[in-house]
């Protein structure tokens, strides 16, 4: 059983997992599904605040801060217990690709050379991890939600800013990783 859970799964069977959130969040009553959320939420609950972004029901929403505890729970018992011990599998050409800038070490889920403590006190590292971290989060904020939230829930709810939002995410991507990303490698 360990063994068939550590592999990767299948996109026909991912994909309808994943796709069935919508519809059991719209019969149990929810109109909005996503992670970016859950900050607000947090900050409602633990900061007594007149911040009028802050002071609403968040209680209605509590379902989503389970969520994301089931998320970080379920992130931890995957490190423990159910990593897959295999390195993720790559196109040969993109592994060349990584190669020409030095990024031997693709064991894990995230280059190693890339992504450690190390790493984080260089122009790449601290540009990969701060600089990418402080985008990803200003652009959850302007956009309203985050990639899960408009990309899953509101296409599927057939909302216009969220095909508007996923579109600029992917073109954002498209962008970054074609343009800018072999600049920053290259440090």
């Amino acid at each position: 059983m360990l063994e068939f859970i550590r592999q990767p799964w299948p996109w026909y069977v991912a994909g309808p997992l994943l796709g069935l959130t919508v519809p059991i969040l719209l019969l149990i009553g929810n109109k909005a599904f996503g992670i970016s959320s859950s900050l607000r939420h947090i900050c409602a609950a633990c900061l007594p605040t007149k911040v009028p972004f802050f002071n609403y029901e968040w209680k209605r929403d509590i379902w989503n801060l389970f969520f994301v505890a089931g998320i970080l729970i379920g992130g931890l018992l995957t490190l423990l217990f159910f990593q897959n011990p295999n390195p993720v599998q790559l196109n040969p050409d993109m592994v060349a690709s990584l190669e020409k800038y030095g990024i031997n070490n693709l064991k894990g889920t995230v280059p190693a050379d890339l992504f450690n403590w190390t790493s984080l006190f260089t122009i790449r590292g601290f540009l990969l991890m701060v600089g990418g971290g402080f985008l990803v989060g200003f652009g959850t904020r302007y956009a309203g939600g985050c990639t899960s939230g408009h990309s899953i829930f509101g296409l599927s709810t057939l909302q216009w800013p969220s095909l508007v939002a996923t579109c600029c995410f992917m073109i954002g991507g498209i962008i970054m990783s074609n343009l800018f990303l072999p600049y920053i490698l290259a440090l």
